[in-house]
């Protein structure tokens, strides 16, 4: 199943982490730490930073640079109201799916 999960996952991890950021502002290893600590282990750190750079190219985070006792700056990022708007999104298609996965695997709609 680690596989088909990991290929899963790619095509969602963009909303995850947006609904991640809905809730409180964070880092690149909080999220990535969060997101292991719920049992996706197979995350790089790499595949959320370049998440986080593409999201925030996009304009759906603010970006604040913030000092860190171990090294150079933080970019803690934080969801701003384009990146709302593009979580509903996220959550509208998200539910459409989910109900015709569903539906599939209960075998109605089949042709």
């Amino acid at each position: 199943m680690g596989k088909q999960v990991t290929e899963m996952l790619k095509g969602v991890l963009e909303g995850i982490v947006l609904a991640i950021l809905s809730g409180r502002a964070a880092y690149g290893y909080e999220i990535t730490a969060w997101l292991r600590d719920q049992g996706f282990s197979d995350i790089a750190e790499g595949t959320v930073y370049a998440l986080l750079v593409r999201v925030e190219q996009r304009g759906f985070v603010d970006v604040e640079k913030v000092p860190s006792e171990k090294g150079p700056p933080r970019k803690v990022y934080s969801l701003n109201a384009l990146g709302q708007q593009q979580l509903e999104e996220f959550w509208k298609t998200w539910s459409f799916l989910a109900h015709r996965l569903e539906q599939l695997r209960e075998g109605g709609d089949r042709p």
